[in-house]
């Protein structure tokens, strides 16, 4: 019916299946590629979808993991489907990408993935973990009154835009002995949770911080993925979430001509930072 309504034309659902059945063993061909050694970045993030499962629709996460090269271009890596995550998952995700080939990651920023840190340090000793900031600030959010959020997320920012790791810690310390901290113990708490994870960006100056402490890098991948999740409602089956990102994510990736904004800079620094785990330019 879909292909009638936009084409105009008859589609027998034996042809549909080959069809699709094609871009599933181009999926798995895409799924199993090798990948380069090193990734300066890697984003992790995930969406969630309705699928069909035993007569129950039920919700199911898609995790993505988006790399940035040595030279600034980037990579979708792969697309995982669980339902729930865990150390476990993460760590089966972790052993795919080192068994593609990668046998470095610098930097890899996350959205608080429950059992990641864990996961990625036992495959990637060296691997920098980073929070993801903007999602710290909106599970931050959650905590309060609507009325509240606004002069809470400007107190944060003194928090996050902080010289320095030590700097931060002591305005976190004043947000917490103050009138926001008080009436919203939970905000704090959550920040010291994942404190190991937030401080890794305060090594950088502020144009680099910009581009590390947010996974704003794949949550625009997401952004077009959810305007497809909407149009098709509930998914039959995996297979079928698969294909149809796989050809969203084949769209979006031909858009990606140019390195990152600013990255000259951020090389730099990072070559600074991490020393000879970073390739020398030819």
């Amino acid at each position: 019916g879909h292909v009638r309504e936009l084409y105009g034309i008859e589609a027998s659902p034996q042809l549909i299946s080959t069809v699709t059945d094609a871009v599933l063993e181009e999926v798995g061909r895409w799924q199993t590629r090798p990948l380069d050694a090193l990734y300066v970045l890697v984003f992790f993030d995930a969406l969630r979808v309705k699928m069909r499962d035993e007569g129950t629709v039920r919700n199911k996460a898609v995790y993505l993991a988006i790399g940035v090269t040595p030279d600034g271009r980037k990579d979708v890596l792969g697309i995982w489907i669980e339902q729930t995550e865990g150390a476990k998952f993460w760590m089966r995700v972790m052993s795919e990408l080192k068994n593609r080939g990668v046998n470095d990651i610098l930097i890899a920023v996350v959205d608080g993935l429950k059992g990641f840190p864990e996961a990625i340090t036992a495959v990637f000793p060296d691997t920098q973990v980073q929070t993801c900031i903007v999602h710290l600030l909106r599970n931050s959010m959650d905590y309060a009154g609507w009325k509240d959020r606004k002069p809470i997320a400007t107190a944060l920012k003194e928090v996050y835009r902080a010289v320095d790791a030590e700097a931060a810690a002591v305005a976190l310390g004043e947000f917490e002995d103050g009138p926001w901290g008080r009436k919203y113990p939970a905000i704090t708490a959550a920040w010291r949770r994942h404190w190991a994870e937030v401080i890794p960006f305060f090594a950088y100056p502020p144009e680099v911080r910009r581009m590390v402490y947010t996974t704003n890098a794949i949550e625009s991948v997401n952004r077009s993925l959810r305007k497809i999740s909407k149009n098709r409602g509930v998914f039959p089956h995996e297979e079928s979430i698969f294909k149809l990102y796989y050809r969203a994510l084949e769209r979006i990736a031909k858009k990606w001509t140019m390195p990152i904004h600013n990255w000259s800079a951020a090389l730099n620094r990072f070559a600074i930072e991490f020393g000879d785990r970073m390739p020398q330019p030819n």
